[in-house]
């Protein structure tokens, strides 16, 4: 079967974008400049991500709120009109089936899921649904870009946005360049900025708009996957799974408090097992030494014993250094702490960290 594409693709072809399979999307890695060049912009300035692979999902009806809750450990009424919350979906023993971004706008719920699971979010979803009570709609005739950094914010007042008032993980309609757009001012890189929602007829006059710029970046999966690390945030598959359960992840703010003093979410009693007594693993930042990163999936040791393993890793432009993301024995996540991780016969010292690796710099308002 072939990959899907974007309706960019002809844009990341023509601005010299190298282009990857990722969960069944072309999708462009990077461009001519480089991953570290494209990060680094996206820490000093702005940089502009196509994220259209991810599944946009609309639920309205009287059932949208009680079917999310039956699947998420999120209090939906707490979540106003023009919000956006993190939430997750569970299994029954608390492991992450996937994570996403809730919004309660216009009506209805409008989730955001990772491209890589949105196929087992949308059945997911539609086994669960409650008869005439809720609608689900798949906005597969929308595209999403990413627009990140600290000076995303001037651009798009310069482009004549409004955005008094308008903080971090707030969702709002506005006009941009005559195109009508949704707008959540939320990201991935831990960096202020803004996901951007339109017609996917509409995708290539907006990008064309914004990398027209001198002061936008064009940056490819390769950047988005360093910044995330550097910010600590995780991504299924490597920080979440289904034997990974949110206070391991070190997501308790995803748990809500209703929800927890209640104790009726999916996986409740292993994960407030976990929250009162701390998790038998823990997620922690990893420093290596030397200068070789340690990759995806390599074993953690003390004393030639496994006590861990590396969930991400790789080059952090912002630290100019090797940088990783790990699940270790929560005796040992006490920052210092040395540990030997082992690759092909050959090992690496590394110490723990805290996460994040670079401070988020969310606009969160006063």
């Amino acid at each position: 079967m072939e990959n899907r594409r974007t309706p960019l693709y002809d844009f990341h072809i023509a601005h010299g974008a190298r282009m990857v399979p990722f969960a069944g999307w072309d999708m462009p890695v990077q461009y001519p400049a480089g991953i570290k060049a494209e990060h680094l912009a996206c820490r000093s300035g702005a940089a502009l991500f196509d994220v259209s692979h991810m599944a946009q999902i609309e639920l309205a009806g009287d059932g949208a709120d009680a079917l999310l809750e039956r699947l998420t450990p999120t209090d939906l009424g707490a979540i106003k009109d023009g919000q956006v919350r993190y939430s997750l979906f569970l299994n029954e023993t608390g492991g992450v089936l996937d994570d996403l971004m809730i919004a309660r706008f216009e009506g209805a719920l409008h989730l955001v899921v990772n491209a890589g699971r949105a196929a087992h979010d949308i059945s997911h979803l539609r086994a669960h649904l409650n008869g005439a009570d809720t609608r689900m709609k798949v906005h597969d005739k929308r595209s999403l870009l990413a627009l990140q950094g600290p000076g995303a914010a001037t651009i798009l007042s310069d482009l004549g946005l409004d955005l008094d008032g308008f903080v971090f993980m707030d969702i709002q309609r506005f006009m941009l360049a005559g195109v009508e757009c949704v707008i959540t001012r939320s990201g991935y890189t831990g960096e202020d900025g803004f996901e951007i929602s339109m017609a996917a007829s509409a995708a290539e006059t907006i990008a064309t708009l914004l990398a027209a710029r001198d002061d936008v970046f064009i940056c490819g999966l390769g950047a988005r996957g360093t910044l995330r690390m550097e910010a600590g945030l995780p991504l299924w598959g490597h920080e979440l799974d289904e034997t990974i359960n949110p206070v391991m992840a070190g997501l308790r703010f995803a748990l809500s408090k209703r929800r927890r003093e209640a104790g009726d979410f999916l996986g409740a009693k292993q994960i407030l097992q976990d929250w009162d007594c701390g998790p038998e693993r823990t997620l922690v930042g990893l420093l290596p030494t030397g200068g070789r990163p340690v990759r995806d999936g390599t074993e953690l040791m003390m004393d030639g014993t496994p006590v861990g393993n590396v969930t991400s890793g790789g080059f952090a432009p912002s630290l100019d250094a090797p940088a990783a993301i790990g699940l270790v024995e929560t005796r040992l996540a006490e920052p210092g702490t040395a540990l030997i991780a082992a690759t092909r016969g050959r090992e690496t010292t590394v110490h723990v960290a805290c996460l994040p690796f670079v401070p988020h710099r969310y606009a969160r308002g006063s």
